[in-house]
């Protein structure tokens, strides 16, 4: 059933270091069979041994086409609840949150427009793959699928427990944070917790990706913070993973 489970992000991302290991490694082979200037292959070895490591870090430091697990425990510790995946995407979040609690049932919210089709190919494809996910999963029957806009949520205020949101609201401009996370706010129960994953320039990012990174919201020090405080929410824990930042905020 695992197997089955296809995030859908591309393999240039997942294998692209493989990729290039794979012939400097054969052109380190050669060069020191026909024993090439030293220093030449002291930049082939150190590039070679680079892009093994990022590929070794990208399978199985950030896993993107793996199951996540929860960051931390604190999250709808009642392991029950109507919960609201804001950019649910392929599913990965989703899942996440239904396997952690098994009591709880989701609400997977998407725009499935030009973010979506940039992520993960075509529209109606990558919609096919979050049912087929969910159904690999064996979650489908505790998901409903809700095509909107995540700064003007076509649902219910105070309509839910929880909410989750990974790599989503930090591919929004800042006036759109501010408003997705505004609309947060509106449609959680007072008391309602917030879980939000951002992706963070770490040193584990700059070491995999270097002159690559283009993430506009890449942000240093307390702005995600900051912007969960301007929208009325308290902060109850914060950590980081490999390449993410964690936050748990609660509704006031």
């Amino acid at each position: 059933m695992h197997s089955q489970i296809n995030f859908g992000y591309p393999w240039i991302i997942n294998y692209g270091h493989l990729l290039l290991a794979l012939p400097f490694l054969a052109l380190l082979v050669l060069g020191w069979k026909r024993r090439w200037n030293r220093a030449a292959l002291a930049i082939i070895g150190l590039i070679t041994i680079w892009a093994f490591s990022a590929w070794m870090m990208v399978r199985f430091g950030f896993d993107m086409n793996g199951r996540a697990t929860m960051p931390q425990t604190a999250f709808l510790r009642s392991g029950s609840g109507r919960v609201l995946d804001m950019g649910a995407g392929t599913g990965r979040s989703t899942i996440m949150v239904l396997e952690a609690r098994p009591q709880t049932t989701v609400v997977a919210l998407d725009l499935f427009g030009e973010s979506f089709q940039e992520h993960f190919g075509n529209i109606e494809t990558a919609q096919e793959r979050l049912k087929r996910n969910l159904a690999a999963a064996g979650v489908a029957g505790r998901v409903n699928i809700q095509p909107g806009d995540m700064t003007h949520m076509p649902l219910a205020s105070e309509s839910f427990d929880g909410i989750v949101s990974a790599y989503a609201i930090d591919h929004l401009n800042r006036q759109g944070i501010g408003e997705a996370l505004g609309e947060a706010h509106r449609v959680l129960k007072p008391g309602g917790e917030f879980l939000l994953l951002v992706i963070a320039k770490d040193r584990w990012l700059s070491y995999t990706f270097g002159p690559l990174l283009a993430h506009a919201h890449m942000v240093a020090g307390d702005f995600w913070a900051d912007r969960l405080r301007d929208a009325g929410f308290a902060i109850v824990e914060e950590g980081t993973q490999p390449a993410t930042r964690y936050i748990l905020a609660r509704r006031i």
